[in-house]
């Protein structure tokens, strides 16, 4: 089991218009059950050249990102007084911003404020859909109203046997390492619309597929309590459901092409609006993402 990397902190957004308490509570506890420092950064678009209406609205933006900042700095370092937590302010448009520092970070954590669908792909102050489709880390995604002290704690985890999703099984059982939780597995499956089917003949073969194909993350984690469970329905459906009470649920990021929200993939993507508990992307390999 190969230990936390301390030169990759753990890295949270702070965002300037939401309640920044639930996550950055989520990545303080983070950073110190993996013995890692928490790097906090806020970024503010530059301001617009030639305009001193823009130059004002850029030193607001600015004041406002300190104050956010000191706020979580103050917060992580009340509750884990021996983390190392920096804080920055950075120049630009946060979703980028927050993908070019996450490649040097262990997990990138972040709040939602539950952004409209149109404001959630386009907003300038929008880096949900941005920075968990593109992140060269895990990202959690964590609500403003979540409660992260659940107990007992479990992980829920979608498999379908894809590459992406055995990036999710394994950073699901790391998480659950540190965490000192059990792993729930879960593969979702639909009922063909038009062709029948021998619905005992394909649970069994299902479970029996779930079980290979996690067999060898499972052996490498043989202090992780792990369940399966093969459920039909919409992934996004059953994961949500399965996970009400879960401390997060896990899934690997698959898509291609196209705007931000197609490279995430369906069900990340359908999770970060349903899921009721914190939703942590995991990338694949770079062939899978």
């Amino acid at each position: 089991m190969a230990a936390a990397d301390p030169g990759r902190p753990v890295l949270l957004g702070v965002d300037a218009l939401g309640d920044n308490r639930a996550a950055t509570i989520w990545a303080a506890d983070e950073a110190r059950q993996r013995g890692l420092s928490l790097r906090m950064v806020h970024a503010v678009p530059p301001a617009i050249e030639g305009r001193a209406s823009g130059r004002i609205l850029h030193r607001e933006q600015l004041e406002i990102g300190r104050h956010q900042l000191d706020l979580a700095a103050a917060l992580a370092r009340e509750r884990h007084p021996a983390v190392e937590v920096s804080t920055e302010i950075a120049e630009g448009v946060p979703g980028p911003v927050l993908v070019r520092t996450s490649r040097g970070a262990t997990l990138v954590v972040l709040g939602s404020r539950e952004l409209g669908r149109i404001e959630e792909m386009l907003s300038t102050y929008s880096v949900i859909v941005p920075v968990a489709a593109q992140a060269g880390c895990p990202v959690v995604v964590v609500r403003e109203t979540e409660d992260v002290a659940r107990r007992p704690p479990h992980l829920v985890v979608g498999v379908d046997g894809s590459a992406t999703s055995m990036a999710a099984v394994d950073a699901a059982l790391d998480l659950a390492r540190w965490h000192g939780a059990a792993v729930r597995m879960v593969w979702a499956w639909k009922r063909p619309r038009f062709a029948p089917v021998d619905e005992p003949a394909l649970v069994r073969d299902l479970r029996r597929e779930l079980a290979e194909t996690t067999a060898r993350p499972m052996a490498d984690h043989p202090d992780v309590d792990v369940t399966h469970a093969v459920v039909r329905g919409h992934p996004v459906d059953v994961l949500a459901e399965a996970a009400r009470h879960a401390l997060a649920v896990v899934v690997g990021r698959r898509g291609s092409g196209g705007y931000t929200g197609m490279k995430l993939g369906q069900v990340p993507h359908g999770l970060l609006r349903k899921a009721s508990c914190p939703v942590v992307t995991v990338p694949g390999a770079p062939s899978d993402t």
